[in-house]
């Protein structure tokens, strides 16, 4: 059987852009169960990585996920931190939608990682 996820992920990209038609399926499967698990987190992270051209919705989707899973506890600690540098720092560039991203989860978290003071301080010079 093929990898559902590696399926989907061609159809996605088919044209290198995800756009809001798709986000809205996307949305749908993702939030299905009221948890945004590790895996989900992963497949947005590769779907984003990879596309050309991400639309506006997809974009809310995405940081809107991650911040549901990184917060699932309220605590952002130094190994979710590190996973959080990896996604938001694959590109090399800290766009002003994830600098606005890390000051929400600092706002939303009941406490954070003294890596994550860093890694915000970094991001926001």
């Amino acid at each position: 059987m093929a990898d559902w996820k590696m399926l989907l992920s061609k159809v996605l990209l088919a044209d290198g852009v995800i756009d809001k038609a798709e986000t809205a399926l996307l949305k749908k499967a993702i939030l299905a169960d009221g948890v945004v698990d590790d895996e989900e987190v992963e497949f947005l992270v590769n779907l984003r990585n990879k596309a050309g051209e991400t639309s506006p919705e997809f974009d809310q989707l995405f940081f809107s996920a991650l911040k549901s899973n990184l917060l699932a506890d309220g605590v952002i600690d130094a190994a979710e931190t590190n996973r959080l540098r990896k996604i938001l720092l694959a590109d090399g560039v800290i766009d002003d939608d994830e600098k606005r991203f890390l000051k929400a989860l600092k706002r939303g978290a009941k406490s954070v990682a003294p890596e994550f003071d860093a890694l915000l301080e970094k991001c926001l010079k």
